[in-house]
């Protein structure tokens, strides 16, 4: 009987270290997080001064983009732990459900808040730390208690969403090298573009949740009505352009490619048809006005972010 008591001691010391572990990494929601700092490190090996090849830089932009968004995510669900008890989807959470409490909640966000933005500096640049330190901010201290007040919100919060492709880009910048915003810049406004269409479908599926934790982050008060369908058409339609921007030569010293842009003509054809694949969507949104169109283009824009990404990657030549 004293050696069962023993067992069961020693078995559950593991399983609250488990259960704290897997707290943490739901603060700082890591499956989100993981998906930003792709497309950060995405657009970090399309930028002209870095090499596939070199394994270090690309572990060190993946931490320091982790502790960074992670931070952003954990100060996100401290601010809002009375909102996520009301919500059925979030209640559950960590500091929600008061595994964690908002205290420690927010040391542990500052902490790693300030050792990713350390790391980006020393390891990168001041450009990409000091970037990163703002993204984080407007994402955590603007975008989160606007959500309450205004669907503006969503715009607010297209920053700071499409900032990890420009953090990435800024972070391949050495000194003499090819320093141009400009490609930094086309990844930025295809994400931020992208943020529209995706964020108003999972407000549209998610919309009694979001109305009972007090969330305005549909464009009309009504809730899903046809002018947000329409004004996700309308984002999705100049996805189509910006798109296009990526076949324009860049310029400078160091080509991507033979041509010198971003795309190639194969993954300029794969951009293009992602972008019109999302206009298609949208435009169904518009006709049916229902639950199921929505969470067709809130799936189809997961989709669409690493298709288009590692298409314009695929163009890139570089030594592997």
């Amino acid at each position: 009987m004293k050696q069962d008591s023993v067992n069961a001691n020693t078995n559950t010391a593991p399983g609250k270290l488990n259960v704290l572990i897997k707290d943490y990494m739901t603060l700082t929601k890591f499956t989100l997080s993981f998906t930003v700092v792709f497309s950060c490190v995405i657009s970090y090996l399309l930028s002209p001064n870095t090499l596939v090849s070199n394994v270090a830089k690309i572990i060190e932009l993946f931490v320091a983009g982790l502790l960074v968004t992670g931070a952003a995510n954990a100060i996100n669900q401290a601010v809002e732990k009375d909102t996520d008890a009301l919500m059925k989807r979030t209640a559950n959470r960590p500091v929600a459900a008061g595994r964690i409490s908002q205290q420690n909640a927010l040391i542990f966000a500052y902490v790693t808040g300030i050792l990713g933005v350390a790391m980006m500096w020393y390891c990168f640049n001041a450009q990409s730390a000091l970037l990163s330190a703002f993204s984080m901010f407007l994402y955590a201290y603007i975008y989160t208690p606007l959500k309450k007040k205004n669907s503006i919100a969503v715009l607010v919060g297209a920053f700071p969403g499409a900032f990890p492709c420009l953090i990435g880009w800024v972070a391949g910048f050495v000194a003499g090298g090819d320093n141009s915003w400009y490609g930094g810049l086309v990844l930025f406004l295809i994400q931020f573009l992208w943020q529209f269409p995706h964020f108003w479908a999972i407000a549209w599926v998610a919309h009694g949740d979001y109305t009972k934790a007090g969330f305005k982050l549909l464009p009309s008060d009504k809730g899903p009505t046809r002018n947000t369908a329409m004004k996700a058409v309308v984002y999705a339609a100049l996805m189509v352009p910006v798109g296009m921007l990526a076949f324009i030569p860049l310029g400078g010293g160091h080509p991507l490619n033979d041509a010198g842009t971003l795309a190639g003509k194969i993954s300029f054809a794969i951009v293009l048809i992602c972008n019109l694949f999302m206009v298609v969507q949208c435009i169904q949104l518009y006709i049916n006005m229902d639950v199921k169109s929505a969470r067709r283009v809130m799936f189809s824009s997961y989709i669409y972010l690493p298709v288009v990404l590692l298409a314009l990657l695929s163009a890139v030549n570089k030594t592997f």
